[in-house]
């Protein structure tokens, strides 16, 4: 919603801010899903929360086996 009626208002804030009040959240909630879909669409560079998850576990999963290897 965001997105498309974007243009009906002077800024993404007061867009936000608008339909936010209309939904019942609150503006900043909104904005983070703005974001992440955005983030999730690949308007907007940046991994998804979840990819960042994944990626610390695979890097902690290769730290523990570059020190069992060691051993």
């Amino acid at each position: 919603m965001v997105l498309e009626h974007e243009s009906d208002h002077d800024s993404r804030w007061a867009a936000i801010a608008s339909i936010a009040a209309k939904i019942g959240c609150t503006p900043e909630t909104l904005r983070l899903w703005v974001k992440r879909a955005e983030r999730e669409s690949g308007k907007i560079d940046g991994a998804a929360p979840d990819m960042n998850a994944r990626l610390k576990a695979l890097e902690r999963e290769n730290r523990d086996r570059g020190r069992r290897t060691r051993s």
